[in-house]
């Protein structure tokens, strides 16, 4: 299946109410393994509000979502990225899923490869550099990826996101 416009990714939308707070949904985009990732990178920042924010989110997304296909799941076609995307009243959370193996626990650095010219290691830096909140399950192949919302409200939800399994 290849994903060719926003139209044709938009069907893949599904918003499901957790539990009955109505102002906790979240949903699941399921897509091939492939590198044709702009039309869903446009669903997921939907939420996303201010110029800035967008920018940021967006770069630090395209990272993550290349990321899980060049070397979670080995450029195959074949296997699929599950991507999350919640929303509370305080954060915007994504959790981004491949296939593949995980990142080992030390190689899950924010910081600049010692060599800038280094084929790998950027992209884990701009990742951590575009979100107030990375953390990774414990197989290491899922990352989940949250932003404060700037216009939230106070709660039980405003100091760090959970991971949700």
């Amino acid at each position: 299946m290849r994903i060719s416009s926003y139209k044709a990714v938009k069907h893949l939308l599904k918003v499901i109410p957790f539990g009955s707070k109505p102002d906790f949904t979240w949903s699941d985009f399921v897509l091939p393994s492939t590198l044709q990732l702009s039309p869903i990178i446009q669903l997921l920042l939907e939420p996303v509000r201010g110029k800035e924010t967008i920018g940021r989110v967006e770069l630090g997304l395209q990272e993550a979502l290349v990321n899980a296909v060049r070397h979670g799941n080995s450029g195959d076609p074949g296997k699929l990225l599950r991507v999350r995307r919640i929303l509370t009243p305080n954060w915007l959370i994504w959790q981004i899923q491949d296939e593949g193996d995980g990142v080992p626990i030390h190689e899950r650095v924010s910081s600049l490869p010692d060599e800038l010219d280094a084929n790998s290691g950027r992209g884990l830096f701009l990742i951590h550099q575009c979100f107030d909140d990375v953390r990774w399950s414990r197989r290491g192949n899922r990352l989940q990826l949250a932003c404060r919302r700037k216009s939230g409200i106070s709660g039980e939800d405003s100091q760090d996101p959970l991971f949700l399994d």
